[in-house]
């Protein structure tokens, strides 16, 4: 599975947003999605992906954090 697709089922399963509505240039506040939200999926993404997030900047779009899962 793409990562896009594991955040967008990831959203849509803990933060109820309809996953067509998640491009790459969405932002985390055009969905909603605010700190505490972040921290929730964070933890979410770590388990799913099995990976170690650390503390992440200037994540501010889906792409982004697409980008980041990607390279780590």
């Amino acid at each position: 599975m793409a990562t896009i697709d594991t955040v967008k089922e990831v959203l849509q399963e803990n933060l109820d947003i309809d996953p067509e509505t998640v491009q790459p240039e969405s932002t985390l506040e055009s969905l909603g999605i605010d700190s505490l939200d972040m921290v929730e999926l964070i933890c979410e993404l770590e388990e799913r992906c099995d990976i170690e997030f650390g503390e992440p900047e200037g994540i501010d779009t889906i792409g982004k954090l697409v980008d980041y899962i990607e390279s780590l």
